[in-house]
C-alpha cells in the first residue's frame, strides 16, 4: 500500500463564489500556535498507525497552503520525515495561488521541500477571473507559470471551464494557449454548483444561468481530444498528464490506498479506520489544545464499505479496476461488486468497456460518470 501524508491549511484571502472547501477568511494567523497544533496532530497519526513504508507522497492543500510561511512547511516535513521517513523520490505537492505576492515565497518553499506545486490559475481570461473571484489577474498567472518553472520539478495547472456562456470556440482558444506552456499536468474541472455557495444563490436569485448539460457535454469531448492531441491524456475525469508525470497522491485516493489526513476537515484512511477532524480552525485548534488531535470520528469500514468505496473511486480513473483484486482484497464475492445486468447494457451502449477481468468508463461514459456509478457499484455488498 502507498503510504501519503494530507495536510491542510483552511485559510484564505477570500472566499470563491464557487467553492465548497473548508476555507476560511480571517485577519491575522498565528503561524506558531498552528506549527505547534499540527506538529501535535502529526504526533499523534503516528501513535495511531504501524506503518513501516516511508512517505511517497505528501499534499498541503486548502484553502490556500501558498499563504503558509515556508518555515512552517519546513518544519512539518521535517516532522514527517522523522516519524515516517521518505522515499527518495517522494512527490511533495503544494497548490498556491499565482498571485504575484505568494510567488514571491516560490524560493523558499521550494527550498523547504517542495518539488511539485499545483497553481490555482483557473483561467487566463481576465474577465472570467473577475467572474470567479480570483485575486490575480491573466498577467499575473503567467509570471507565477514562468516563476514555479524555476523553482519546481513539477508543476500542474488548474483551470475552470463550462462557464456561463462560454463556447466550445472560446474554451479551444484559451486552452490551446494553456496547452501551449509546456506543463506536464492539468486539472481542469467543469464549473459545478455547489450548495450553500455564493453561485447557488446568484443562480437562484436568476444572476446568472449555468451553462446547460448538453453544451458543457461538448466541451468535456474537445477538452478529452485537445488534450490528447497534445500528449496529456485524461488519466482521470479530470486530470491530464503526461505518462509518468501523473499526481502520485492523487492516484493514492483513486486506487483506494492508505494516507493519513491532518488539519481542519481533514480525512483519512488507515488500516481500514475512516478519519475526519474538526472543520472549524478555531474547534481544531482547541481540540488540539486540549488533547493533543482534534479527530471527530475514527471509524472502522467494513469490507463491503471499502469495496463499493474503492469502486467509486477506482471507476473515475481511465485504468479502470480490476475486479477479481479488489474483490480478493476486501473479501467480498466478485459477482456482488457490480450489477452485471446494468454493466452489460452499458458496454453494449459504449459506456463501460471490459476487459480480461478489469472494467471501466469509456471517454464517452465519463460525462455521465455519476449516473453510471449510482448504477453500476451494488448497493449491498456481500462478504464472501
Amino acid at each position: 500500500m502507498a503510504r501519503a501524508l494530507y495536510i491542510h491549511w483552511p485559510y484564505c484571502l477570500a472566499k470563491c463564489p464557487y467553492c465548497d472547501f473548508n476555507s476560511h477568511v480571517r485577519v491575522g494567523v498565528d503561524h506558531a500556535r498552528w506549527k505547534t497544533a499540527l506538529v501535535n496532530d502529526l504526533r499523534y497519526e503516528a501513535s495511531q498507525t504501524v506503518y513501516q513504508e516511508p512517505l511517497t507522497s505528501i499534499f498541503f492543500g486548502g484553502g490556500t497552503p501558498s499563504l503558509m510561511l515556508p518555515s512552517l512547511v519546513d518544519g512539518l516535513l521535517r516532522e514527517a520525515e522523522g516519524i515516517w521517513g521518505f522515499a527518495s523520490d517522494v512527490e511533495i505537492t503544494l497548490e498556491a495561488n499565482p498571485s504575484s505576492v505568494e510567488a514571491t515565497k516560490f524560493a523558499d518553499l521550494s527550498a523547504a521541500g517542495i518539488n511539485r506545486v499545483s497553481l490555482g490559475v483557473q483561467s487566463l481570461r481576465d474577465d472570467a477571473l473577475r467572474f470567479l473571484g480570483r485575486l490575480h489577474d491573466a498577467r499575473e498567472a503567467l509570471g507565477a507559470i514562468e516563476t514555479a518553472r524555476k523553482f519546481f520539478e513539477r508543476l500542474s495547472v488548474d483551470l475552470i471551464y463550462a462557464r456561463p456562456d462560454q463556447t466550445g470556440a472560446d474554451w479551444a482558444n484559451e486552452l490551446d494557449e494553456v496547452l501551449a506552456l509546456g506543463t506536464d499536468h492539468l486539472s481542469l474541472y467543469q464549473l459545478t454548483i455547489e450548495p450553500a455557495t455564493r453561485f447557488a444563490t446568484d443562480v437562484r436569485r436568476g444572476v446568472f444561468d449555468p451553462l446547460d448539460n448538453d453544451r458543457a457535454a461538448d466541451l468535456f469531448a474537445l477538452t478529452r481530444d485537445m488534450t490528447e492531441a497534445a500528449g496529456l491524456p485524461a488519466y482521470e475525469i479530470s486530470n491530464h498528464a503526461r505518462p509518468g508525470q501523473e499526481s502520485r497522491h492523487n492516484l493514492t485516493y483513486w486506487r483506494y490506498q492508505d494516507y493519513v489526513g491532518i488539519g481542519p476537515g481533514a480525512h483519512g484512511r488507515r488500516s481500514g479506520i475512516a478519519t475526519v477532524r474538526h472543520r472549524k480552525p478555531e474547534n481544531y485548534l482547541a481540540a488540539i489544545a486540549d488533547r493533543n488531535h482534534a479527530v471527530t470520528e475514527a471509524r472502522e469500514l467494513d469490507r463491503a464499505e471499502m469495496a463499493s468505496e474503492a469502486l467509486l473511486m477506482g471507476l473515475r480513473l481511465r485504468e479502470g479496476i480490476d475486479i477479481q483484486s479488489l474483490a480478493s482484497r476486501f473479501g467480498v464475492k466478485p459477482d456482488a461488486l457490480i450489477d452485471e445486468t446494468k454493466a452489460s447494457l452499458y458496454t453494449d451502449l459504449g459506456l463501460v468497456w471490459r476487459k480480461a477481468g478489469c472494467m471501466g468508463v469509456t471517454a464517452e461514459g465519463m460525462p455521465l460518470l455519476d449516473a453510471l456509478l449510482g448504477e453500476l457499484v451494488c448497493g449491498e455488498l456481500v462478504a464472501s
